[in-house]
């Protein structure tokens, strides 16, 4: 199955496309020239000055001290080239560090680099016109993760490793630190459980795992009451959160942004949750990144409950078939055991009538032989036998103790002293 054949929620695709124009949108061309060996910014266009960093005074400086940042700088080796050949150049997607510690970031260039010449035709300096493709190579990564995403998904991958991967890609795509956290709801909608959140601290997920959903329950227990998204931008001051600042000061957070995770029918799935160290309101970036990555998370949540609804409906069809098959072999065992009783009924029931019909013909005694060792002198008049083909004849009051007191014993028979005998006695 690929990822093509999977059903995407109404409207995702057309919300996909403008969120990705959102987060990706086009980017202004830069120009600057440069004079001397050791490129002085001469001029540069504003998206120059916005690219290297508006707080820097540029002109009259050289690229060495506009970018002082370590590394292998590719613009400073690309303006050496065309400097020291004299022929122009381009370059594609050339790499460049701006700023320095935790505010730098790595930007790239599609950059054309031609030589000035002075008045005696040599090379004076450089002129650069060029585009910055950092947001289109973010774009071909985010979007060669997430397609990764949907192929994990149409192959079904466990839930776990789907959504834990989608938390790291976020997490290191964007270019701010943020924290991202997936919960998933209960069955009733009413509670939610740890999905995924690999950076933040195993004491902050415990803590919340399994936590309410409801007006003012943080920002994840009120966006999945709510079913729209719950910007706090300070979690020090928001009243949401004022059961969990504790545990988010030991955690070191100072935002959250929450998604609510939802089913094509609406049905509550779950929370995409961004959390930032400082204090901070999101741009409208950060809002369609969100998006994305929730209806991704819905994806993948539908498709692992309709894969454990199709599991356990399974195991319920198996377990009714061995059921079957047992109550079906039962009827046959208790079948085939009341035959096979039946017929040793019917043989026992031959041999005692065999038995009865000899006792028929052995000499009748004149007196009772159920007298015991005292003896009885009455008249034997009834005969009676038991299960084991022993019988004998007794007077009706021997005969009739022996009935009550003898399970086993039975009238012989209804003629020659037997039942007949035994009712008119």
């Amino acid at each position: 199955m690929s990822v093509f054949d999977m059903q995407e929620p109404q409207g995702f695709v057309a919300v996909e496309q403008d969120d990705l124009r959102t987060l990706f949108g086009q980017s202004a061309a830069v120009y600057a020239a440069f004079v001397g060996p050791e490129h002085v910014v001469e001029t540069a266009n504003p998206a120059f000055h916005a690219a290297v960093g508006e707080e820097r005074a540029l002109l009259g400086r050289a690229v060495a001290e506009v970018l002082p940042e370590r590394g292998d700088q590719g613009f400073v080796a690309l303006l050496n080239q065309v400097y020291r050949t004299g022929e122009p150049s381009t370059g594609r997607d050339v790499r460049v560090v701006l700023g320095t510690g935790p505010h730098a970031r790595e930007a790239f260039f599609d950059l054309t680099c031609e030589p000035r010449r002075d008045r005696d035709g040599g090379v004076a300096g450089v002129r650069v016109i060029g585009v910055e493709t950092t947001q289109v190579k973010h774009a071909q990564r985010l979007m060669a993760e997430h397609r990764a995403l949907l192929e994990q998904i149409a192959r079904q991958a466990p839930l776990t490793e789907v959504l834990d991967g989608m938390a790291r890609c976020i997490e290191e795509l964007t270019p701010d630190e943020i924290l991202v956290s997936v919960l998933l709801a209960d069955a009733d909608g009413r509670h939610l459980r740890h999905g995924a959140a690999p950076s933040l601290p195993d004491f902050y997920n415990e803590a919340i795992d399994g936590i309410a959903t409801g007006e003012g329950v943080g920002s994840c227990g009120t966006a999945a009451h709510r079913r729209e998204p719950v910007i706090v931008t300070d979690i020090a001051t928001d009243p949401f959160w004022d059961d969990f600042r504790p545990l988010a000061d030991r955690a070191g957070l100072g935002a959250c942004w929450s998604t609510p995770i939802l089913a094509r029918d609406g049905t509550l799935l779950g929370t995409f949750a961004m959390y930032h160290r400082t204090a901070r309101a999101p741009q409208e970036a950060d809002l369609a990144l969100a998006r994305l990555f929730a209806d991704t998370a819905a994806l993948a949540v539908e498709r692992h409950r309709s894969e454990v609804a199709q599991r356990e409906a399974e195991a319920r069809a198996e377990a009714a078939r061995k059921a079957l098959a047992e109550a079906v072999r039962a009827e046959r065992e208790l079948r085939a055991e009341a035959e096979r009783r039946a017929d040793a009924a019917a043989e026992l029931n031959a041999q005692m009538r065999a038995a009865a019909a000899a006792q028929a013909n052995a000499p009748h005694p004149e007196h009772c032989q159920l007298g015991g060792t005292a003896g009885c002198a009455a008249a034997a008049e009834i005969k009676v036998a038991d299960s084991w083909g022993d019988s004998a004849w007794g007077c009706p009051v021997h005969v009739e103790e022996a009935l009550i007191h003898v399970r086993s014993v039975f009238i012989a028979g209804e003629e020659l002293g037997g039942l007949a005998a035994y009712l008119h006695r």
